[in-house]
């Protein structure tokens, strides 16, 4: 996360119950969710090796689960890079970040399980925020929740203003998905130059 969660949780004083972690790499904020007495956390990462290492931090305290989030229900091949511990990988082919970032390469490709979250049939009526980060594909992860979003308060999402992937997600089509939802992006930072972090929080 680029934006700072503990002071957006006193700047707009939010009650998060629980925590969607779509994208969570090696689990590297559950810290962060400790800190704030998040009592409720799913992480999902599709990465088997990225996987092993997020079992081992996280342990066996909160659900964890090795697929992918998108609007169908599929095996995919993600586009996987080594360079970046895996962080930069994308199920969508890399464009810009090829440029902006030479050092990484995405050598193989990893045949991974996609579901859309809706159709999980997960207990998620005390989870309210969505902590997603997968590289340009947060709209079709959107997309593959609309139920869940009506549920959700807090969404702080990885934003794109450049092609960084192939196709991949705008701000300005997030924000034009979120809007009729209720959400406002009220926070945001662009310290990749092309890429950043924007928090959306639902008007009630």
């Amino acid at each position: 996360m680029l934006l700072n969660l503990n002071s957006i949780v006193n700047k707009y004083n939010m009650k998060i119950s629980g925590v969607l972690h779509i994208g969570a790499h090696f689990g590297e904020e559950n810290g962060v969710y400790n800190d704030l007495g998040i009592q409720k956390r799913i992480f999902f990462e599709p990465l088997s090796s990225n996987f092993r290492v997020l079992k081992n931090n996280i342990g066996e305290n909160y659900t964890l689960m090795n697929i992918a989030l998108g609007n169908e229900n599929e095996k995919i091949s993600m586009n996987v890079e080594t360079a970046n511990g895996g962080q930069s990988s994308s199920i969508l082919h890399p464009m810009l970040h090829l440029i902006q970032y030479p050092h990484i390469k995405f050598e193989t490709t990893e045949e991974v399980e996609m579901k859309r979250l809706d159709d999980l049939n997960l207990d998620l009526s005390e989870f309210n925020f969505i902590n997603i980060d997968v590289q340009g594909y947060e709209l079709e992860v959107f997309k593959g929740a609309e139920k869940t979003l009506h549920n959700i308060d807090y969404i702080m999402s990885e934003i794109n203003r450049d092609e960084v992937y192939q196709n991949c997600a705008r701000i300005e089509q997030l924000i034009d998905f979120l809007s009729p939802y209720g959400f406002e992006l009220v926070e945001q930072t662009w310290d990749g130059g092309t890429w950043g972090d924007g928090f959306f929080i639902k008007n009630k």
